[in-house]
């Protein structure tokens, strides 16, 4: 999980360990602190910042920290309606950073569930965000006062000191709401101008190869075979490469060299000459595939071992310093267990929930995890999940508070954790699919534990420098945990829905294995197609079924080659159909459907749906299977999905890089059914880098990830070292960190309420919004013919589109410039102590 770095000078100063520290509010003062409306902004706060980090977790695997921008939107909304106390303020902060922590852990873990052939449960994804959460709050009760009051002066928790500074500023009068606000809804804006408007498009990209003649006047592919360079403009991922800043952007971006400009066209050199599939279980050649198609068969499995291997160095580098942590956390427990007597007579400020909340706590977790059916946990696997749970918040909250979250190798804690798991399930036998919902179900908990941990011990530090009282804070952040997990999953499932495909696929003589009772409609229409009174109007027979698949109905040719019906998964009547009318604006003539044929009404055909889970040569996923059991369809998810277009239409996957990490190693360790040759490569590679000097992990997740989404990462990387050089080091509470956390929260919040609008609408919505495809159905014109030609349509010229595309992300990225140079800082007079 990435979060901004901190700079030493804009932290509240530590005091030294040999003086008493008096924190800005004393104990003997009691001002407002835990009231009903700062738990519900908080939570309201929390619930918009985890739907972005959950949107921007499953896009590029990271998530940035969202302590100072709520701190800093709760400031500006109580001044607005009123008085606040800045203890008011430090609860809000607490409960609503609670959803981004467990936000980062679900939407990391759970999409593996996808891709190991299961569909995402919303009642499993509550529990296990709210279970890790409640556990990682409850592991920091006891080592609060070892590790923020003992260790004060020794762990600095950068981001916890500097969102003290900011609620000390906002307590003076300062504040910089103003910055967030204006990000957030250009993020927003912007986001739903492209991608819900098409008023350019969401991806610019440039082939490095063309199609001429050579000397014989034969027709050949010139250039870089297989290179392209491409970029999605959008204002979350120019803010993320903003904050992660200009080195960590600059070698993820590497990654998505070495794979569009290395890998890929070293495979279509040396692979475009085989006559016979290599790894590719559809069968195709390599000399037929796209760059993106080579990226999906061959370089995803590269990425994963690259990720894997540097998650893994990571956490064997980290490994001397997690056991110094676990040590000397533990001793700092039993120490001020030892010493703390209970009573009255301790200060509010150093007042937490009693032991036996977390005694209580920890044994009801274990109970609940080992019942709960939809977590489908045994005995064994809830004991590792609070034994490891224990460990790694121990850890995470220490390292937290030596070297900041950023640092913080929560993903290798999972990795480990998933490891063991692994290994003690391979060790007795528990193999089955069900075995390996079980340990992606145990890993999931942890890591949201260890990563709530962190971000608990952040806010602690909060309130222990404003003088906040802890047990009212640890109440807050139960109230965040509950809040935040009751949509988080919710969002999850909004956004693998509104990107998912139905697509036509069949495995002649493959069996599923598992279908079950639940059925899927499918609307038929009977429709007699007339070749010659469509080859009269310009069209050809693939041009009208790309036309029709537009609208989510597919073509169905029978034996003899001829269009025969008409399909559709959504509610297509008999009029309806005859009624659809296109208007192309290349020449062809407008149709509509009547014109070409007699459409008439067909019973509806009934599909089951059934599992792949990798016992069966079929690719793990989710099917539509037939009366007979034969396979017709596949339902590709959204999250991590494998089909990148047909007939014409391109579908968005969202990577979610770290997802297909963890389902890689649990098919590795209990399917032992991988390309291993290509995953070596990814190992290998990162280790060079490493013996090179530079950290593997970034790099490898820039191999994993498209390069159209690591180019903006970069750009934000490129902007963030222009203000550095200018203005010299960036701190947390600064104009272009809050820009960036506004672009990042507004373009994130704006792709989920896109996600929620194709699942109400389906393509009817989508259609009915598409500015360019509305103004074409409508006759067209001089307006009509320049829109369609800048903007994301089928007649977009491209050389036209990616000019204005690119203008308009210059654009924002020198707003995001100007605001950054020129903005004052909230935090540069510093605090009265």
């Amino acid at each position: 999980m990435s979060h901004p770095p901190a700079v030493v000078e804009d932290r509240v100063p530590l005091a030294e360990t040999q003086a008493p520290f008096h924190p800005y509010v004393p104990a003997s003062q009691s001002p407002t602190e835990l009231t009903a409306r700062a738990l519900i902004l908080g939570s309201v706060l929390g619930i918009v910042f985890a739907a972005s980090s959950v949107f921007l977790a499953v896009k590029v695997g990271i998530t940035v920290s969202a302590s100072i921008p709520v701190a800093v939107l709760s400031i500006a909304f109580f001044r607005a309606f009123g008085k606040s106390s800045i203890l008011e303020n430090t609860i809000v902060q607490t409960t609503g950073s609670a959803g981004e922590s467990l936000a980062f852990g679900v939407a990391a873990a759970l999409p593996a569930l996808l891709l190991m052939g299961y569909d995402i449960d919303l009642v499993h994804a509550f529990l296990v965000a709210a279970l890790g959460g409640i556990l990682g709050v409850l592991m920091m009760i006891p080592l609060r006062h070892g590790l923020i009051v003992q260790e004060h002066g020794k762990l600095a928790y950068p981001e916890g000191t500097a969102c003290a500074d900011v609620l000390v500023v906002g307590e003076q009068g300062g504040t910089n709401a103003r910055t967030v606000i204006v990000g957030f809804l250009i993020g927003t804006f912007y986001k739903l101008a492209y991608s819900g408007l098409h008023l350019w498009r969401e991806t610019i990209e440039a082939p490095l190869s063309w199609v001429g003649k050579n000397l014989a006047g034969k027709t050949v592919e010139k250039g870089f075979l297989g290179a392209s360079i491409s970029a999605e403009i959008s204002p979350e991922l120019l803010g993320v490469g903003y904050i992660i800043g200009p080195k960590v952007a600059g070698v993820t971006f590497a990654g998505g060299v070495l794979s569009y400009l290395i890998l890929i066209p070293a495979i279509k050199f040396f692979g475009g000459g085989l006559t016979s599939p290599l790894v590719a279980p559809d069968g195709m050649l390599i000399r037929d595939m796209s760059p993106d198609v080579v990226r999906n068969h061959y370089i995803l499995y590269i990425g994963a071992g690259a990720v894997a291997t540097g998650g893994l160095i990571s956490l064997l580098r980290s490994f001397p310093t997690i056991v110094s942590a676990f040590r000397r956390g533990l001793a700092n427990f039993l120490a001020s267990r030892r010493k703390t007597l209970g009573g009255p007579s301790i200060p509010r400020t150093d007042q937490d929930l009693p032991i036996t909340v977390v005694i209580v706590g920890a044994l009801g977790l274990v109970l609940t995890i080992w019942l709960a059916p939809p977590l489908h946990v045994n005995l064994i696997s809830s004991l590792l999940i609070i034994v490891f749970g224990f460990f790694f918040v121990t850890v995470s909250a220490r390292i937290t508070g030596e070297i900041g979250s950023s640092s913080n190798p929560i993903s290798g804690m999972v990795v480990a954790t998933l490891l063991v798991t692994c290994l003690i399930f391979l060790l007795l036998g528990w193999t089955s699919p069900a075995d390996r919902f079980m340990a992606l179900t145990t890993a999931a908990i942890v890591g949201i534990a260890a990563s709530n941990g962190g971000t608990t011990a952040q806010d602690l530090k909060t309130a222990f420098l404003v003088g906040g009282t802890p047990r009212k804070q640890q109440i807050s952040l139960f109230v965040g945990v509950i809040s935040s997990a009751l949509v988080i999953g919710l969002t999850l499932v909004a956004i693998n829905k509104g990107e998912t495909a139905i697509v036509p696929e069949e495995h002649p003589g493959q069996k599923l294995t598992v279908v079950g009772k639940e059925t899927m409609v499918q609307h038929e229409l009977r429709f007699t197609l007339d070749d010659a009174k469509l080859a009269a109007k310009g069209w050809s027979h693939k041009q009208l079924s790309e036309a029709l698949y537009t609208y989510g109905d597919e073509l169905v040719d029978g034996p003899q080659g001829a269009a025969t019906t008409v399909r559709s998964f959504d509610v297509t009547s008999e009029a309806e159909l005859r009624g659809r009318s296109f208007h192309p604006q290349d020449g062809r003539q407008p149709v509509t459907l009547s014109e070409l044929g007699e459409v008439t009404a067909l019973p509806d055909r009934v599909y089951t749906i059934g599992y792949a889970r990798g016992e069966s040569e079929v690719l793990a996923g989710k099917y539509l299977t037939d009366g007979g059991g034969v396979i017709r369809y596949v339902i590709d998810p959204g999250i991590g999905g494998r089909i990148s277009e047909f007939r014409g239409k391109k579908f968005n996957h969202y990577q979610a890089p770290k997802a297909r990490l963890f389902a890689l190693i649990i098919d590795g360790s209990l399917t032992q059914r991988l390309p291993w040759d290509l995953v070596l490569l990814g190992v290998f590679i990162a280790l060079m880098l490493e013996l090179c000097g530079v950290s593997a992990l970034a790099f490898a997740v820039g191999v994993y990830l498209p390069i159209s989404t690591t180019t903006p990462i970069f750009v934000g990387g490129v902007v963030r070292h222009l203000v550095d050089r200018a203005r010299g080091a960036e701190a947390e509470f600064s104009p272009g960190t809050l820009l960036s956390s506004g672009y990042i929260a507004g373009g994130s919040i704006a792709g989920v309420a896109l996600a929620i609008v194709k699942i109400a609408g389906g393509d009817r919505w989508e259609r009915a919004i598409n500015v360019p495809l509305m103004l074409a159905e409508h006759g067209g014109g001089a307006v009509s013919r320049f829109i369609n030609a800048i903007g994301d349509s089928e007649m977009s010229n491209m050389l036209a589109s990616n000019v204005w595309g690119l203008i308009l992300f210059l654009g924002l990225a020198g707003f995001l410039l100007r605001s950054a140079l020129k903005g004052r800082s909230g935090a540069e007079t510093p605090p009265v102590r």
